[in-house]
């Protein structure tokens, strides 16, 4: 770490606080509240039904946590248990972190609050005048301390974050109880693709279980929120064709976490379907930035560049690049808030649909793969420190070699268009790490 203040002086003064998007009165965001856009949604077809079967048989017969796998495995917390204690005055709490600063300003429950695009999603609500409440159950996937201190940034700015997990429905009920909440941005999920290699059950609780617990306690709201939820582009699976657009085929996951995040895509229809709830699914590609999460490879390229510890390239069976369409947080953010604004008001009443409800879903690219030797020829410019480099082929773990986004739709419809490359969001991520890291370097062993 003797190397960091090097760093910080290497890299220019850049705002790296996130969710920093502020929209004005004159921003098609605001506008677009207004307005909407009708998009087709895929249908269902034969494979969704065998698809989805297979799921229910997941939740069934997958646990959460297997103590079977050995010391390897990250242990996470068992969200089964009871609701924790909300403390005194939670109520008052509550509805004062939900209370929005305008009269126009909607009420938002967002969950994995403390999680990265959680984070920053949340922040921009509040910076420009909606209520937030947040919810996260704070699990053991990767670092809990980054997690609390994202709390303690949300806190800082008037944000409640409730510690909860979203499976539990009396807990639900109560935060439905005290708030009207007039949109749900659901950004909870068990990430990564790898780790459901370990611990399979986590996806299916979280995902899928918790997604629909989080539904249902939607539909018997009254009135209903809109819904805005964290999708995936690993949907696209094994698909070649290339760039991906909303109306390609997402029948052929390539991960567990892939096959969640399809069945929450599917599971979202039925709700919409039946019950007329308002929802949007994106399709985030390779998020990145500032407090960002540890799994991903830029940031873990980054720990060990500066370690001097080996990093692994992966290279495709042919010996091909892999390449990933890397979107910088604050762009995905102005994406994430411009299809709250569009979203339509839900239909239904108590459980009960009164009339045909929105359905849409968008990709929240970059439209610019970059492969991902190019990452680290920057992450080493920027960190002035030659990488250790092993390029191996990429094991059969779930990835995907390549992804690329076609984001004409959310361009059209939601007036999404990112403007960070990624030579300047990684200059923000490493300014962001360098500060948070270095200042704790006397007490860690990095």
């Amino acid at each position: 770490m003797t190397q960091l203040k090097p760093i910080l002086t290497h890299l220019d003064s850049i705002p790296s606080t996130p969710g920093k998007f502020k929209p004005d009165k004159s921003s098609p965001y605001n506008l677009y509240r207004l307005r909407f856009h009708p998009t087709l949604f895929p249908r269902f077809t034969l494979w969704s039904f065998f698809f989805i079967f297979f799921i229910v048989l997941l939740i069934f017969f997958s646990s959460p946590t297997n103590p079977t796998t050995g010391n390897s495995r990250r242990s996470l917390k068992n969200s089964l248990s009871p609701s924790p204690p909300l403390g005194p005055n939670w109520e008052r709490r509550v509805r004062a972190s939900a209370r929005p600063r305008s009269k126009t300003g909607f009420t938002v429950l967002v969950t994995g609050a403390a999680g990265f695009v959680g984070t920053h999603v949340s922040l921009g609500l509040k910076r420009r005048g909606d209520g937030v409440l947040g919810l996260d159950n704070f699990n053991q996937y990767y670092d809990v301390g980054l997690k609390k201190a994202r709390q303690g940034l949300l806190e800082r700015s008037g944000i409640m974050v409730v510690e909860g997990d979203i499976n539990d429905a009396v807990l639900l009920r109560k935060l439905f109880d005290a708030v009207a909440f007039t949109h749900v941005m659901h950004m909870a999920a068990q990430a990564g693709v790898r780790y459901a290699m370990q611990n399979p059950g986590s996806y299916v609780h979280s995902n899928i279980a918790g997604f629909v617990s989080l539904l249902e306690a939607c539909k018997m709201a009254n009135p209903q929120p809109s819904i805005v939820w964290a999708s995936s582009s690993s949907v696209y699976g094994l698909n070649s064709k290339v760039p991906f657009s909303e109306k390609d085929r997402t029948d052929q996951p390539a991960s567990l976490y892939a096959a969640t995040k399809k069945a929450g895509e599917e599971i979202a229809h039925t709700y919409n379907h039946i019950y007329g709830l308002s929802i949007t699914g994106l399709r985030f590609f390779t998020v990145y930035g500032p407090w960002g999460r540890p799994d991903m490879a830029y940031f873990f390229f980054t720990k060990d560049i500066l370690r001097g510890k080996e990093i692994k390239i992966f290279e495709t069976s042919d010996h091909g690049s892999v390449a990933r369409d890397f979107t910088y947080v604050d762009d995905v953010v102005m994406g994430c808030l411009a299809a709250l604004d569009t979203a339509k008001k839900s239909t239904g009443s108590g459980g009960k649909k009164k009339g045909a409800a929105q359905l849409r879903i968008y990709n929240l690219g970059n439209t610019k793969p970059v492969p991902v030797g190019r990452l680290v020829s920057i992450l080493e410019k920027l960190l002035k420190v030659k990488a250790k480099k092993k390029v191996i082929q990429m094991p059969r773990n779930g990835d995907v070699p390549f992804t690329h986004a076609n984001i004409t739709l959310a361009h059209t419809e939601l007036g999404y268009k990112p403007t960070t490359d990624l030579e300047m969001g990684l200059k923000k991520f490493v300014k962001w790490y360098v500060s948070y890291y270095g200042s704790k370097k006397k007490k860690s062993s990095w």
